[in-house]
């Protein structure tokens, strides 16, 4: 069982259609056993819904509205607290399943290793994947403390796994030195500090092409999203995030799924980084569609 089919909690706005009508499925990755600075990611998906409550269902920027697609909330999956190893496996099962069934998976984490396994099932499911990684770190280490199960390592499993060709990296300004090298001369593509013009022009390269999507929220400056795990001074705006979403939605890539991870709700108590949060995640949808 993936999750507590009892759960009565809140979900995501407008997210009340079943699995079986829904184009997207919004499920939670509760998992922050792995984080290296400060725990609580695993509160991340469920503050994110109940902050969704106070958002307009209509964009102004995509002149549409989240009634107008239909969203099946899964509620956060029971992943065994601890255990990293069986939690990504079990991820790696349900993201399987809704790339099986048709549906768009969009993922809450949780810390950023929860990207992994849902990569690992997309590269099953679709030819030709490549991956947007939008995020203040390069996520690129082999391992971190002697752990290869790591939110430092999911990118760099990515590269191994796709080729790191296939791999764009946006916002990047966090990293070892061995990680900056290894992006320069493996022939991922990797830019740093900003997110929406170097997007805009990799874009075209993507034209076609089916593309998994993964946003930090710590690639914003610790001024827009304080709360969460392993926040870095020097971040782009959330105006800057909103950008470069809508240039990958106003694009000719194909998304097949998206997460959005690392929000901490216990070191932000004015909640703006879950507001903000729940706002791009509505982008996505709508964007996505």
């Amino acid at each position: 069982m993936f999750f507590d089919e009892k759960y009565s909690g809140r979900k995501f706005i407008t997210a009340d259609k079943s699995y079986e009508e829904a184009e997207f499925v919004l499920f939670g990755m509760p998992m922050d056993f792995t984080g290296s600075f400060r725990p609580g990611s695993r509160f991340g998906p469920n503050r994110i819904r109940e902050a969704s409550i106070g958002l307009e269902e209509y964009s102004v920027y995509l002149d549409r509205g989240l009634e107008q697609i239909n969203i099946h909330d899964a509620g956060d999956m029971l992943l065994p607290f601890g255990n990293a190893a069986r939690s990504i496996e079990m991820i790696e099962e349900y993201a399987a399943l809704l790339f099986k069934d048709g549906k768009t998976p969009a993922g809450i984490g949780g810390e950023h290793l929860v990207t992994w396994p849902v990569v690992k099932a997309a590269h099953e499911a679709f030819e030709n994947l490549a991956v947007i990684h939008i995020d203040a770190h390069a996520d690129l280490r082999e391992e971190y403390e002697g752990e290869t199960l790591s939110h430092s390592t999911p990118i760099r499993k990515a590269c191994e796994l796709l080729g790191p060709e296939n791999i764009y990296s946006f916002g990047i300004r966090s990293g070892m030195r061995e990680e900056f090298a290894y992006a320069a001369s493996s022939g991922m593509h990797m830019s740093k500090f900003y997110a929406a013009e170097p997007l805009k022009k990799m874009l075209p390269q993507l034209k076609g092409r089916n593309v998994y999507l993964t946003v930090d929220i710590d690639v914003l400056d610790p001024a827009f999203a304080p709360g969460t795990g392993t926040p870095e001074a020097g971040g782009i705006t959330s105006s800057e995030l909103l950008e470069a979403l809508h240039a990958i939605a106003g694009s000719e890539v194909n998304v097949i799924g998206f997460d959005l991870v690392e929000v901490a709700p216990a070191y932000d108590p004015s909640e703006q980084t879950s507001v903000a949060a729940c706002k791009f995640i509505r982008e996505m949808l709508l964007g996505f569609k």
